[in-house]
């Protein structure tokens, strides 16, 4: 019975700390802005993605950093990747071609931040504003912490995944086994 509570506490407090942090918007002048990556569909961004994409590049067009990195990889059978979507819809929207980096190869959080903090530290960059979903802030940021960046987040405040009470609590679901897997130090599934 003490191991149930224990496990019940446990749990409580990660989803208290996931719902924390996403409900902190901590941008800030940076040398990046990061857009984690979310589903493509034949090269038009999912509603998640493109809500990530808006907020992100209004967060470039404010000024909060010089430079936009858009992430994410395609998945077998894909004609593009996540990433060239990105980097298509911020050309669209105004964002000039110079300022783009791109990870397109990651196809979870972990693989993706390893290539961009990697990118990053290349350029002597450090200081990172990422941009994603609310659920997803807290994984986000712990993950950055350890590729050695300085990371912060902006939560994309029109996410679908916040629509409704399925939505918020199966978004929940999936950050909870994300964490664990992370910090048990399995390989990040999404």
């Amino acid at each position: 019975m003490a191991s149930i509570a224990g496990a019940t506490v446990i749990v409580g407090f990660a989803a208290f700390r996931i719902w924390q942090q996403g409900e902190h918007d901590d941008r800030r002048p940076a040398d990046a802005i990061v857009i984690m990556g979310a589903a493509q569909y034949d090269g038009r961004p999912s509603p998640v993605f493109r809500a990530r994409l808006d907020h992100a590049v209004r967060l470039f067009g404010e000024g909060v950093a010089p430079i936009l990195v858009v992430t994410g990889g395609g998945a077998e059978g894909d004609r593009t990747t996540e990433a060239a979507v990105a980097r298509e819809y911020a050309l669209a929207a105004g964002v000039p071609a110079e300022a783009i980096l791109s990870e397109d190869r990651g196809r979870t959080t972990v693989q993706s931040l390893s290539a961009v903090g990697a990118m990053l530290r290349d350029r002597g960059l450090r200081e990172v504003v990422f941009v994603s979903d609310r659920t997803h802030m807290l994984r986000v940021l712990r993950i950055a912490i350890d590729e050695d960046l300085a990371a912060w987040g902006s939560p994309t405040p029109d996410s679908p995944t916040e629509a409704d009470l399925p939505s918020r609590l199966d978004a929940m679901l999936h950050e909870l086994g994300a964490l664990t897997l992370y910090f048990l130090g399995a390989t990040d599934r999404g």
